[in-house]
């Protein structure tokens, strides 16, 4: 089946596809992430170690590790308003069965699995409808937009699960991220339309598979994978931190961490403009990885400073670490062209999931028998890992970029070209696909 090519929007239009791209990927990562804002209750009141609790709250990344490339593979098929609409109505229907029987550990287990799967939908179709209705001079900051639904996905969840799970048990916490989804799935069937983009016939080099003679796509989901165990440590284990460790009230450090998430989602939409103006995703990756071995690294003498300013660091960390998604999945999405994308980021979400699926138990047992403060001096070894691998790119030969005469260089415009009615090359498309650095 070849999808076909939706006309042009206008901007009004454009702008609501991104706002329901930004829901459907919040309302993913209230289910993925939000179970790790259980681990306090799963900790504390049930008395699980924080090893198996996190080997709990781990499973919906596990089944979305499982089951992205797939997800991607159908969008780029089938469109990405399908895999949308079908992938958030599952995952209502499976985090509404996990709620149902939360009072049994294996099929809690068995349907958070089954939800983080097709919660897995969001990650790469909502990805595909910013950077196919958006061009390359835009896309830093529509993707940072979009980007910032995992830090305030996350705040909600930290807003809410907590307190729901307390109160009224893990049942009634589970029922909100299943309403959620339901809702949100109406809103991308009617809102969202699949991006243009080339004919089969005319797509030239956008069908080759690129990943052959191009390791850029590989170390790209290396350095993801590097710079997300930073970003779930603090994910999961800054509340239980601040309540064990700081002497916090449950409600008091879920606040917290909300706000620390928000501003997170601004980091994400401050770098994505940066990456717009200086013309390159790649060179701010680098800084970004460097920044946040050094917060981890200044938290790991949290132990040491009075309890405020380890507080202040741990809100500093939460902001950093979340900050380089935006820039390694716009990239990959540039780099894998209209027909790849979807794999493309389906493969750098699994490696990333992958990563953050066993973080949180063998950081667990690492803080069970070391303690936080080694624990994340360790951990700060993985983004110094990771600035190596980013790769180098050449400055274009023009008269933008930062602090130049001729102002922000704008990425260039290498859409494919499609031969017209009077034979005349013409753009593709208004809007997307246009490629980036």
């Amino acid at each position: 089946m070849v999808v076909t090519a939706q006309p042009s929007v206008g901007a009004a239009r454009r702008w609501a596809m991104l706002a329901a791209a930004v829901a459907a990927q919040g309302a993913a990562t209230v289910v993925v992430n939000g179970a790790a804002f259980l681990l306090p209750v799963l900790h504390l009141d049930f008395g699980l170690s924080l090893s198996r609790a996190g080997l709990l709250v781990a499973l919906p990344s596990v089944g979305t590790m499982l089951t992205l490339i797939a997800w991607g593979a159908l969008a780029d098929r089938f469109g990405d308003r399908l895999v949308l609409t079908s992938g958030l109505a599952l995952t209502a229907v499976t985090t509404s069965m996990a709620a149902a029987a939360s009072s049994s550990w294996l099929m809690l287990a068995t349907f958070l699995l089954l939800a983080g799967a097709a919660a897995a939908s969001a990650n790469a179709a909502s990805g595909r409808v910013v950077v196919g209705w958006f061009p390359a001079r835009r896309r830093g900051l529509a993707m940072g937009i979009r980007q910032s639904a995992q830090p305030l996905g996350v705040a909600v969840a930290a807003l809410t699960l907590p307190a729901l799970a307390a109160t009224y048990g893990l049942g009634s916490a589970l029922l909100l991220p299943a309403t959620v989804a339901a809702v949100v799935a109406v809103v991308c069937a009617v809102v969202v339309l699949n991006p243009p983009r080339p004919a089969r016939t005319h797509a030239g080099g956008h069908l080759a598979n690129p990943y052959r003679g191009d390791r850029r796509l590989l170390r790209i989901h290396a350095i993801s994978v590097l710079l997300v165990v930073p970003q779930f440590t603090v994910l999961t284990f800054a509340l239980v931190w601040l309540v064990s460790e700081q002497g916090w009230s449950l409600m008091a450090a879920a606040l917290l961490v909300a706000a620390a998430q928000v501003f997170g989602a601004l980091g994400r939409l401050g770098v994505g403009v940066w990456s717009d103006r200086v013309g390159s995703r790649l060179r701010p990756l680098r800084l970004v990885a460097v920044a946040v071995a050094v917060a981890m690294g200044l938290l790991a003498f949290s132990d040491r400073l009075p309890g405020p300013v380890a507080v202040a660091m741990m809100v500093a960390a939460t902001i950093v670490t979340v900050a380089p998604n935006g820039l390694a999945f716009t990239s990959v999405a540039e780099i894998g062209g209209p027909w790849w994308a979807g794999r493309a980021l389906g493969a750098q979400n699994t490696a990333q999931f992958f990563a953050g699926s066993i973080v949180p138990p063998l950081v667990g047992a690492l803080v069970g028998g070391a303690g936080y403060s080694l624990t994340f001096a360790l951990v700060a070894l993985f983004p110094l890992l990771a600035v190596p691998f980013v790769p180098v790119e050449p400055r274009a030969r023009s008269t933008g970029g930062l602090g130049s005469p001729g102002g922000p260089r704008r990425l260039r415009d290498r859409s494919p070209r499609r031969v017209g009615a009077a034979g005349a090359a013409q753009p593709a498309a208004s809007t997307g696909w246009r490629a980036g650095r």
